[in-house]
């Protein structure tokens, strides 16, 4: 397999060398391809599939089961989530460093026994590649089934940078499929051989079926309604974008009705893209940086203009 090799039983901790941030990596540059597909509106649609996808790890959802207040406070921790994503791509060089030395501080203590009797550690080698190669992969499905996708030449440029934003990460280069042919083989070996059903999953789905409110103010009459049709399609983009293998595995079943409802669904935001400005189109992600990196009680040497390197 290419890229981080399998680990069965009992997994290998990233070594203090393996999780260096190296200092001439450099965050994604202004106006580059990565600048505009990671922190895209259509992006976000992808959020379910690739949570679902992560915590089909059995590493990473037995760190997610032990170590996270998901099931009680899903909102908080994707508000979480998308700041710390933000800012490693749109923050800037220092804060995008900055943040993946945070993460790896926060997840080296992530570690326990599985319900299976396996030992875990969040900073296991393949289980800290998996979490951010779907991260990696998630715009450029969002790309093909949203828009119009990715040319050749700009699949390219996406992964070289994408390379560098996984090496802020923390990844080595040894760890890295080389180009993006590799990384595909390598993605669809992770999706067909190492992902399981647990109960981070069970977790995941019903959170999806029935989305929790955001605000404990907001009427539940208002947010009923919302929720339900949001479910719906975010539950269709989810099971879709899974292969048949991992789809039964993880007691998933797809129809031809579905197939049909979400090609409906994918003309829709097609459409409505098409009449957002593609600057527009990262405004919320850019937002979500500004507000990461310049709130109160970061560091003053952060708070830059976003992308400045």
């Amino acid at each position: 397999m290419t890229g981080v090799p399998h680990t069965s039983g009992q997994p290998t901790q990233l070594k203090s060398a393996e999780v260096e941030i190296p200092a001439q990596i450099r965050a994604p540059r202004r106006g580059g391809v990565v600048w505009r597909c990671f922190g895209d509106v259509r992006a976000t649609l992808m959020a379910p599939q690739l949570l679902l996808l992560q915590v089909s790890h059995p590493v990473v959802g037995a760190g997610v089961a032990d170590h996270s207040n998901f099931r009680a406070e899903p909102w908080p921790r994707l508000i979480r989530t998308l700041l710390s994503l933000t800012t490693v791509v749109y923050g800037g060089q220092q804060a995008a460093t900055a943040e993946a030395r945070r993460l790896l501080h926060v997840h080296a203590g992530v570690k326990g026994t599985d319900p299976r009797g396996r030992r875990y550690h969040a900073l296991d080698p393949e289980a800290y590649h998996w979490v951010h190669a779907t991260l990696f992969k998630g715009p450029v499905d969002a790309q093909s089934l949203f828009g119009k996708g990715m040319s050749a030449g700009e699949l390219d440029e996406y992964y070289r940078g994408m390379r560098g934003v996984r090496r802020v990460w923390g990844l080595k280069e040894c760890h890295l499929p080389p180009d993006w042919p590799s990384f595909l083989v390598y993605y669809d070996e992770m999706v067909t051989h190492r992902l399981e059903f647990n109960r981070s999953v069970q977790d995941v789905l019903d959170e999806l079926a029935r989305p929790a409110q955001p605000f404990r103010r907001l009427p539940g009459p208002l947010w009923t309604p919302f929720a339900r049709l949001a479910a719906h399609y975010a539950l269709l983009v989810t099971v879709r974008a899974l292969p048949p293998v991992p789809r039964e595995r993880l007691h998933l079943t797809w129809s031809p009705r579905q197939e049909r409802a979400l090609r409906r669904f994918a003309r829709v935001v097609r459409l409505l893209m098409a009449l957002v400005l593609p600057p527009l189109r990262i405004a919320v992600s850019l937002a979500i940086a500004y507000r990461a990196t310049h709130r109160p009680g970061t560091d003053p040497a952060t708070r830059r203009p976003l992308g400045a390197w």
